[in-house]
């Protein structure tokens, strides 16, 4: 959707920017599935490692998605500047993205792990 908004078509920038979008969303989603998993292996109930692991690793995604959007901003306000047409199509891309999959990262992630480890708990006293 930011390629729609920000930039006229999908050109080669615009997927360098998914690229990049998809290292970072990717790295916070294995880390807080990690997370997870070293409170999981400690003993806690499954209710108490969602709540805490998403709470441990709430300041580390916010703070990356943050971080990277502002130094996105200048990128994507000076687009019709000579020599910014490759930069401004991927900050557009990354900037959309890092609000999507930071809001997967802190919402949908902790609801699809908890919904896998209920059945897999189910599955293991089967």
């Amino acid at each position: 959707m930011a390629v729609k908004l920000g930039a006229d078509s999908l050109s080669i920038p615009a997927i360098i920017g998914f690229i990049t979008l998809f290292g970072i969303a990717t790295r916070n989603g294995i880390l807080l599935v990690a997370k997870y998993q070293t409170l999981t292996v400690q003993g806690l109930p499954l209710n108490e490692v969602i709540r805490k692991g998403s709470a441990d690793r709430f300041n580390p995604i916010i703070m990356t998605a943050l971080t990277t959007a502002l130094s996105l901003v200048p990128m994507i306000l000076a687009a019709d500047h000579p020599g910014n047409e490759i930069q401004a199509p991927m900050a557009v891309v990354v900037l959309g993205g890092l609000i999507t999959s930071t809001m997967l990262n802190v919402f949908v992630i902790p609801i699809v792990y908890g919904w896998y480890a209920k059945r897999a708990r189910k599955e293991l006293k089967s």
